[in-house]
C-alpha cells in the first residue's frame, strides 16, 4: 500500500497526529475532572468509572474494524469521518444531563476515536518505510501523547473550576470542537488518499461477537463491584469468557474457509508482535488506572484543588515527551533495554509515592516524584509500539494497528475497572481522607505488580533490536 506523493510525509504526520492528540486528551482531561463530573450529573462511583471505561469500551470494540475500514475505503476518508464523528459526540457529551446520557455519548465518542486513531498509526507505517525515519515518526507519536497529557491534565483541572452559565466540566468536551474543525479542514486540503482494497469484506458477525464479549467483561467489572457482585454480574463475566473463546474459534474457522475474518490469525505468527501485545495489556492496565486513581487521590485524599492537581502533571508530561524522543533514538541500538529501564524508573516512582504521599506531603515532593513517573513511562509506551510492529509485514499495516490499539484500549478499560475498582472499594470503607490514602497505596501496589509482569514478558524478546536498522518492514 503506497501513499500518493502530493504531500510531505511530515506534513501528513502532523495532520494525522491530531487523532491520538484528541483521543488521549479526552482520557486525561476527564480523569482530573472526575470529581466535578460526578457532582455535575449526580453519578455514583460505578457510573463515573463508566464515563472512562465506556469510552474505552467503544474505542476497543471497533478499533480493528476502524483499521480495516481504512484499507477498504481509504485512510483519508475514514480519518475524516472519524474525526467528524468524534467532534460531534464530544459536543453531545458536553450537553448530557444524566449519567446515562453521558455514558452513552461517551461510548459513541469512543467508537468515533476507533476509526480515526488506527489511521494515524497505519499512516506512520505507510509514510515512513525507512526504519530510522519510522522510529523518529513514532517518537513524535510519543511526543504527541506527552503533549496531550499536559494539555488534558491542565485543562481538566482549570476548566473544572470555572463556574459560569456553562458548568466547567462541560467545557472539557466542547474544547474538542475548534481542534476538530481545524483538523477536518487540514485533512480535506492537505492529506492524500491511500490505495483502497475494496475486495475486502467486513466481518460483521466477528464485530458483534467481539463487542458483546468486551461489554460482558467491562460492564460487570464496574457496576457489579458497586452492587456487591450480584448473580447477573458473575453470569456476564462467564459469558464474556465463552464469547472470547468462541470469537477465536470463529476467526480461525473463517480463515480456513477463505472468508476474510476480523482478525487475521497469521498476525500472531510474528513472535515480537504477540509478545508486545501481552506486554501492552499489563502496561496499559497500570498506566490508565494510575491516571484515574492519582488524580482522584490528589483532590479527595490530599485536599488539592482540581487546578493545582492538573498543574502537578505538567512535569510528568514534559518528561514523558522528552524521554519518548530519547527512546526513539536509542531503541534501534538497545531494543528492549529501553522499556525495561523505564519500568524500573516507574516502579521507583511508585515506591516513593507509597512512602511519601501522605496528608503532610509537600508540593515539591509530589511534583518531583510524579515527574519521575512521566520520565520512566516515556521510555516504555512508544517503545512497546515500535517493538510490537517492527516485523509486521506491510500488507498487515491496518490490521496490526487495529489489533495493537484494541489491546491497548481493552487493557485501559480493564485497568479502570479492576485497579480502579480496588481503589474505590477501599476508599469507601471508612473515614474519607485516611481511606483515600490507603486506597491509593493498594491500587499503586497493584500497578507495581502489572509493571513487574510487563518487565518479565519483555525478557522473551530478542536481546538486541539492531535488525530494525537492517531490515525494512514487509520485505
Amino acid at each position: 500500500m503506497h501513499m500518493k506523493k502530493t504531500t510531505s510525509p511530515w506534513t501528513a504526520l502532523l495532520i494525522v497526529l491530531t487523532a491520538p492528540l484528541l483521543s488521549v486528551i479526552d482520557v486525561f482531561i476527564v480523569n482530573v475532572a472526575v470529581p466535578s463530573i460526578k457532582k455535575g450529573v449526580h453519578a455514583s462511583d460505578g457510573q463515573i468509572q463508566l464515563v472512562i471505561a465506556g469510552y474505552l469500551l467503544g474505542y476497543a470494540s471497533f478499533l480493528i474494524t476502524g483499521g480495516r475500514a481504512g484499507d477498504h475505503f481509504g485512510r483519508k476518508k475514514v480519518f475524516f469521518w472519524g474525526m467528524f464523528s468524534f467532534t460531534l459526540f464530544s459536543c453531545f457529551c458536553g450537553l448530557a444531563q444524566t449519567p446515562f446520557e453521558l455514558n452513552i455519548t461517551r461510548f459513541f465518542q469512543g467508537i468515533s476515536a476507533s476509526f480515526m486513531v488506527p489511521q494515524a498509526i497505519a499512516f506512520i507505517q505507510i509514510l515512513f518505510t525507512n526504519p530510522k525515519e519510522r522510529a523518529k515518526a513514532i517518537g513524535w507519536f510519543g511526543i504527541t501523547l506527552g503533549i496531550a497529557s499536559i494539555i488534558g491534565q491542565v485543562l481538566g483541572g482549570y476548566l473544572s473550576e470555572i463556574h459560569t452559565v456553562i458548568d466547567g466540566w462541560r467545557l472539557i468536551f466542547f474544547i474538542n470542537l475548534p481542534v476538530g474543525l481545524v483538523a477536518l479542514w487540514a485533512t480535506h486540503h492537505f492529506l492524500s488518499e491511500t490505495e483502497q482494497h475494496e475486495s475486502n469484506v467486513f466481518d460483521y458477525s466477528g464485530i458483534a461477537i467481539l463487542t458483546m464479549a468486551l461489554f460482558c467483561l467491562i460492564y460487570p467489572l464496574t457496576q457489579g463491584r458497586e452492587a456487591g457482585w450480584p448473580l447477573w454480574s458473575i453470569i456476564l463475566l462467564f459469558i464474556s469468557i465463552a464469547l472470547f473463546i468462541y470469537f477465536i474459534y470463529d476467526q480461525r474457522s473463517k480463515l480456513k474457509k477463505g472468508i476474510d475474518p476480523l482478525i487475521n490469525i497469521e498476525l500472531f505468527s510474528h513472535k515480537d508482535f504477540s509478545i508486545g501485545l501481552i506486554a501492552v495489556l499489563f502496561q496499559f492496565m497500570m498506566h490508565t488506572s494510575y491516571l484515574l486513581t492519582s488524580a482522584v487521590f490528589l483532590q479527595n485524599g490530599l485536599g488539592i484543588s482540581s487546578v493545582n492537581a492538573g498543574l502537578y502533571f505538567i512535569l510528568p508530561g514534559i518528561l514523558f515527551t522528552l524521554s519518548s524522543l530519547m527512546a526513539s533514538k536509542l531503541l534501534p541500538g538497545f531494543g528492549k533495554l529501553i522499556p525495561q529501564t523505564g519500568i524500573v524508573i516507574v516502579i521507583a516512582s511508585f515506591v516513593l509515592q507509597i512512602l511519601f504521599f501522605k496528608s503532610n506531603v509537600s508540593g515539591g515532593i509530589i511534583f518531583i516524584v510524579l515527574g519521575i513517573y512521566g520520565m520512566g513511562n516515556g521510555l516504555v509506551l512508544p517503545s512497546l509500539l515500535n517493538l510490537a510492529l517492527k516485523d509486521v509485514p506491510h500488507k498487515f499495516a491496518g490490521a496490526a494497528a487495529g489489533v495493537y490499539s484494541t489491546f491497548q484500549q481493552t487493557a485501559s478499560a480493564l485497568g479502570i475497572c479492576i485497579i480502579g475498582g480496588i481503589f474505590y472499594h477501599v476508599a469507601n470503607t471508612g473515614s474519607a481522607a485516611l481511606n483515600y490514602t490507603k486506597a491509593f497505596d493498594y491500587s499503586t501496589g497493584a500497578n507495581i505488580i502489572c509493571l513487574v509482569i510487563t518487565g518479565l514478558i519483555l525478557l522473551l524478546l530478542p536481546k538486541s533490536n539492531n535488525e530494525v536498522n537492517e531490515t525494512h518492514i514487509g520485505e
